[in-house]
């Protein structure tokens, strides 16, 4: 098992990073619309958990080749090796 790169140990923290300025933007839209504190404060806690689960599910629907073949069992695909061999 190789260990994660820096890109990989980071990136559940930029899809923090990203949610928070957005759910802070849309909380200050409400809060400027509105002028009610905590109706902004909800629909940054909404926004923020919903950017989250959007960008997660986004994430999991883009694969790299290396996650597939770690899904396959490090097997490699066919034609790809010196000798041709599946196995």
């Amino acid at each position: 098992m190789t260990t994660p790169t820096r890109r990989d140990r980071l990136r559940p923290a930029e899809l923090l990073g990203i949610s928070a300025v957005i759910a802070v933007v849309v909380g200050l839209v409400v809060l400027m619309s509105t002028r009610e504190l905590t109706l902004s404060l909800v629909f940054f806690g909404v926004g923020f958990i919903v950017v989250v689960v959007v960008m997660a599910m986004l994430q999991l629907t883009s694969t790299t080749e290396q996650d597939d073949n770690d899904m396959l069992g490090g097997h490699k695909t066919p034609g790809k090796s010196e000798d041709d061999g599946f196995h």
